[in-house]
């Protein structure tokens, strides 16, 4: 048996001692040819997904009426205690699954801000997520507070050696003068990097200020352990990795030791310590609770449910070996077959410092990326200015799977037929 990258044997043989291959059979694969390398965009339907939520529908809503209530109502603190228990290392009474990734990256921020009063510095990085960085230039604009953005990927800001897009604790050390908040993604949305969350969490701890991490393109794939690592505040979605579907409720992460410093700015009452006493006057709740602004989103939380049991049951360190393991098997192929075609990479080769994908860069790339839906039906995801991004979704995709994507692109791209298709249109 050959173990060169090059031949598809060495995917099947990755396959066939894989020990979560069985979890691809309890997605929704509609077409078996598909080539999806999209999950760290949006994940795969979990078959018993639909089952959960007819239930809800049928049974409860539809049998129960008002009185689904009386157990609906701390569902995004037991969803919490789940995905914290099965996902970010996290002990119970700490996360909480609600709203959207960006209200609660809002809520996290200035309450983190408000817990430092008189610091005037905020800090993030050139290249994190647009509305990370949309967010906190609002927040800075509308508190009257210095916006600090670290030029990691030659946007602009301020100078800060890096590669890859991480920053290392030694270059951030120079920018924590009267900092109150800093806030950075546990994965690179765009690279892939993995940045040094418990390094970088002790050092801002150490000069007086909170960090609010984005594991948004981590949670999921990466053995994230944040009780362990000593993280204050986190945010994050469920429809990447986490297999929950489209515009499935956030999560939020507040440590059980900073949790009675803080208060979210949007005080609903669901917060409040006596909610149904509808009193005149708010007084935040107790734990986790004073976090959650309103109303659990139970339809939504019951997919997250089940996704999040059978990230439980196959386990992170083994959900997170494989996510190392196929991006390997990525940039192996890419030595081999795409680097040779104009192709550059610019993720890191090390597996410990990267999530789940790998992103390529072409002068051609969006082309390219429109090409191979419509001409080899591989899925990937493009993204500005000339990134193709390719990723293995541990659960339902197969290392067979990454194997044909790559070869189809090789083909793609060496022939020269992507040059037929035009490069507008949906990339997602």
């Amino acid at each position: 048996m050959t173990t060169d990258p090059t031949h598809r044997s060495t995917a099947q043989a990755l396959d066939a001692e894989d020990p979560l291959a069985g979890y691809r059979q309890q997605f929704q694969v509609t077409d078996p040819d598909l080539c999806y390398l999209d999950g760290n965009s949006l994940g795969r339907l979990p078959l018993a997904t639909v089952a959960a939520v007819t239930e809800l529908l049928t049974q409860e809503w539809g049998g129960e009426l008002v009185d689904g209530w009386s157990h609906w109502i701390d569902e995004a603190q037991t969803t919490g205690d789940l995905l914290g228990r099965s996902t970010l290392g996290a002990a119970a009474g700490q996360t909480l699954v609600q709203d959207t990734t960006s209200a609660n990256f809002y809520q996290l921020c200035m309450a983190a801000i408000a817990a430092r009063p008189g610091r005037r510095r905020v800090v993030i990085d050139a290249a994190n997520f647009p509305t990370d960085r949309y967010i906190l230039a609002g927040i800075a604009r509308a508190l009257d507070l210095e916006l600090v953005v670290l030029d990691n990927d030659g946007t602009g800001g301020v100078p800060i050696g890096s590669d890859c897009e991480q920053i290392s604790v030694a270059a951030l050390k120079k920018h924590l003068d009267d900092v109150a908040l800093v806030t950075l993604q546990v994965v690179q949305y765009r690279s892939g990097a993995r940045q040094d969350v418990p390094g970088i969490t002790e050092l801002v701890r150490d000069r007086g200020g909170l960090v609010v991490w984005d594991a948004s393109h981590a949670a999921g794939s990466v053995d994230l352990q944040f009780d362990q690592w000593g993280v204050d505040l986190a945010v994050g979605c469920t429809y990447k990795y986490g297999n929950s579907g489209p515009g499935a409720p956030a999560w939020l992460y507040v440590n059980a030791a900073v949790q009675h410093e803080l208060q979210v700015p949007i005080q609903g009452w669901f917060a409040n310590r006596d909610q149904f006493a509808m009193g005149p006057v708010f007084e935040p709740a107790e734990g986790i609770r004073r976090f959650q602004i309103a109303t659990p989103p139970v339809i939504g939380l019951r997919a997250v449910q089940v996704a999040h049991r059978m990230i439980a049951e196959a386990g992170m360190a083994a959900i997170s070996a494989k996510a190392q393991r196929g991006t390997s098997l990525m940039i192996d192929l890419y030595d081999a077959w795409l680097a040779p075609l104009g192709f550059s990479l610019l993720t890191p080769r090390d597996p410990d410092q990267r999530g789940g994908h790998i992103t390529i860069a072409h002068a051609d790339a969006k082309q390219i990326a429109a090409a191979m839906r419509t001409l080899t039906k591989t899925i990937p995801d493009y993204r500005e200015p000339n990134g193709i991004r390719l990723a293995i979704s541990p659960l339902p995709t197969s290392y067979t799977e990454v194997w044909d994507g790559f070869d189809r692109l090789r083909e793609l791209v060496a022939s020269g037929t992507y040059r037929g298709v035009a490069a507008a249109g949906r990339v997602t």
